[in-house]
């Protein structure tokens, strides 16, 4: 059974990722230790008695369609009910509108809990929580009146609608349309795929976010707008009225998250007949300029998509530490007791377990940091708000793409610690990797997180902002140095080599993308972004060892720095060297 690390999430949140210097500077009102410690001792009672059991439930049953309606698995709906009496949708909502105001870094903590207990159960509230805030940025005041308050609450969730048959990645080519109608509204007609939590019985009304494009739209990205269609439309005393001209055509039959309804969703094919053509929306910003509304969303998607990564890591680590230390094979070397010993005593297995703890570990650090770079730009102004919303930029496709390829390495590997009954389903072994394997991919596959680091992100404040990056993890290996202790002495050398490599790996690319070698920079930049995380992973837990006297923490960090740190190198040798034979073996791939 899980049970959420709360005290290492403390630790994580308030002495590595920012939230204790935060408070002190008084960025967060009232909020202490002891509302933090509390908020988190609750989250992770919901989340390991009522979340958890749902997670081979929700996987067994699925998410049925009949008549364009989706059915939920069984006791979601109950869950989902208490879930928000408990006001856990509403944690980082403005408190005009119900919410409570409090930091983002709080609201990825919690949802690691939920998604830690089953990932199908956690995806549908990160919709929600990306619609309030592209809500929040860009609605009206009308609009914020009406969906707002119910979105916050919970009873209402929401969606966010791209993808379609021909236009995945590439949002640009989507024909999804929009036409003016005279009373201000908007009609929709299209098809969209792969929505999640588009159509279910959760809650009574579906808040869908739809790209689409208007007639005399320019060609491309810079003629789509977003539009909000609800499943029925909002009567003026704020009761429901009308269905609206928006169904679930096909629920589709997944890999893993099957308790998760992945729907494709049609718009304005005259289901609704006592109405007009069209579902009717709302334009959210400006017309053609949806896809920055559309980004407001996005960004807070790609974070709570990677602290899903995080999610499934730790609940993954949590079964196979327990399997190992029940499951009895051999005698280990050293092994003094009777019989065969608990296979955690053999060298092989507990460098599998370390390597499992310590990159969700890293991976957690990583995500606590871009939540906090998040709060930081939310509370303050000026030069101060720009700077932390760089920092941000910066760490988000980190956060997405290394933290969910933690998630499917550490479950893959929980796997192979289980041996042949990690194979077999009903060990539940298997199921963690089947779930993470989608984490990767959408929300922007891995591979478009790292040319986005690359092309965009590295070149932040004129290039200067990665190297300040750099220097403030310089700082903390530069304060393990100074312990000149035995058993961080090598720690604090591996840290500064890793800190090199990612120092001259930046430079690099940023000199390719000036000098117009896009095409060599794009080659280096997966590699780019797992060196990016390995790096600044293993500098935050060596500064979660420097936060306190934990033996464990101490070990975890050297462990990490004297066995995985050492792949930045290679990394490092890849991204400047390996361009030419990646470019030019294109053609050991046929036409």
């Amino acid at each position: 059974m899980y049970r959420p690390p709360v005290d290492e999430m403390a630790h994580t949140l308030k002495k590595i990722a920012g939230l204790e210097d935060a408070i002190a500077q008084g960025r967060f009102g009232d909020l202490s230790d002891d509302l933090i410690d509390a908020i988190l001792e609750e989250a992770g009672k919901f989340a390991s008695t009522r979340v958890a059991p749902l997670l081979q439930v929700g996987d067994r049953h699925g998410t049925p369609l009949k008549d364009a309606e989706v059915t939920m698995p069984p006791g979601w709906k109950d869950v989902y009910r208490d879930w928000i009496a408990g006001g856990w949708n509403g944690l980082t909502g403005e408190e005009e509108y119900g919410g409570q105001g409090l930091p983002m870094m709080l609201a990825i903590a919690t949802f690691e809990m939920w998604n830690s207990g089953s990932m199908a159960f956690g995806i549908g509230p990160t919709l929600t929580l990306g619609a309030i805030e592209a809500l929040e940025a860009h609605a009206t005041h009308e609009l914020k009146q009406i969906y707002l308050p119910k979105l916050i609450s919970g009873e209402w969730m929401g969606t966010m609608n791209l993808t379609e048959p021909q236009a995945g990645s590439d949002v640009g080519a989507l024909r999804t349309r929009a036409e003016r109608s005279d009373d201000g509204t908007y009609r929709i007609f299209g098809t969209k795929i792969f929505i999640t939590y588009g159509e279910h019985d959760l809650t009574e009304n579906i808040i869908h976010m739809v790209l689409a494009r208007l007639p005399d739209a320019p060609a491309g990205t810079k003629g789509i707008s977003l539009f909000l269609v609800p499943k029925f439309l909002v009567n003026e005393d704020g009761t429901l009225g009308a269905r609206n001209d928006v169904f679930c055509g096909g629920i589709e039959h997944k890999m893993g998250i099957h308790g998760s309804p992945t729907c494709t969703m049609i718009y304005g094919d005259g289901f609704a007949n006592d109405r007009e053509a069209g579902a009717v929306g709302w334009l959210i910003g400006e017309e053609n300029r949806g896809l920055a509304c559309m980004f407001t969303m996005m960004n807070n998607a790609r974070l709570a998509v990677g602290i899903q990564g995080v999610a499934v890591a730790e609940a993954a680590y949590q079964k196979s530490l327990a399997y190992a230390q029940e499951r009895r094979q051999m005698r280990a070397p050293g092994w003094v007791g009777e019989g065969m010993s608990p296979i955690i005593e053999h060298q092989d297995v507990q460098r599998d377990l370390l390597t499992m703890k310590g990159l969700t570990g890293a991976a957690r650090s990583i995500a606590y940091a871009c939540a906090h770079a998040l709060d930081m730009a939310k509370t303050g102004t000026g030069d101060d708000a720009r700077w932390w919303a760089d920092r941000a930029n910066l760490l988000t496709p980190v956060a997405k793409a290394f933290c969910t390829d933690v998630g499917v390495d550490v479950a893959s590997i929980g796997i192979q610690i289980h041996g042949g009954m990690g194979y077999i389903e009903e060990t539940g072994a298997a199921q963690f990797l089947r779930d993470a394997r989608i984490a990767p991919i959408y929300e922007g596959t891995n591979g478009i997180q790292a040319i986005d680091l690359v092309q965009r992100k590295l070149q932040l404040g004129g290039g200067e902002h990665v190297k300040d990056y750099i220097a403030e993890l310089r700082n903390v290996a530069d304060a393990v140095g100074a312990l000149n202790t035995t058993d961080l002495r090598q720690t604090a050398t591996r840290l500064q080599t890793g800190l090199n490599d990612l120092e001259q790996a930046s430079l690099w690319l940023q000199r390719a993308i000036t000098a117009g070698q896009i095409r060599e920079a794009y080659a280096g930049a997966t590699p780019y972004l797992r060196l990016f995380g390995l790096a600044a992973g293993a500098t935050y837990l060596a500064k979660g060892a420097l936060a306190g006297q934990n033996p464990g923490r101490t070990a975890l960090a050297r462990f990490f720095a004297e066995n995985l740190l050492s792949e930045t190198s290679t990394l490092k040798d890849r991204i400047i060297h390996g361009a030419p034979s990646l470019l030019d073996a294109r053609m050991a791939l046929g036409s």
